[in-house]
């Protein structure tokens, strides 16, 4: 069942996000930040986690997920490393999606080529 509620609350925030770029004039990049900024403040205020706890992957996937992760990290690294925690805690925490985009990116760069 964990990969049905995964599936369907991911799928329920790609389409709210599809909605937002057909119904409104936001650009691609605008939705992707407003995503983002939503995700991160919905985990600031501790609404996230239980979303993340019910969903797993569908909630932590999806652009809100990563402004969740980043919240996340600070939080813990302010925790441990006090002031210096915010400035490192959000790109330590998120540093393996970050890592496995950039490779699978380069990757697929070298292995294909682009169409004119």
């Amino acid at each position: 069942m964990t990969f049905v509620w995964a599936f369907v609350v991911g799928g329920l925030l790609c389409v709210i996000a599809q909605l937002v770029l057909d119904l409104s004039s936001l650009s691609p990049a605008h939705v992707l930040v407003l995503f983002v900024v939503i995700g991160a403040i919905l985990g600031g205020v501790g609404l996230y986690r239980p979303l993340v706890a019910f969903a797993g992957a569908g909630a932590t996937v999806p652009l809100p997920g990563f402004g969740y992760t980043l919240v996340e990290g600070i939080a813990t690294a302010v925790k441990t490393k006090g002031l210096l925690g915010l400035f490192t805690g959000g790109l330590t925490a998120a540093a393996g999606g970050i890592k496995a985009s950039v490779i699978f990116g380069l990757t697929v760069a070298l292995i294909f080529k682009p169409k004119a």
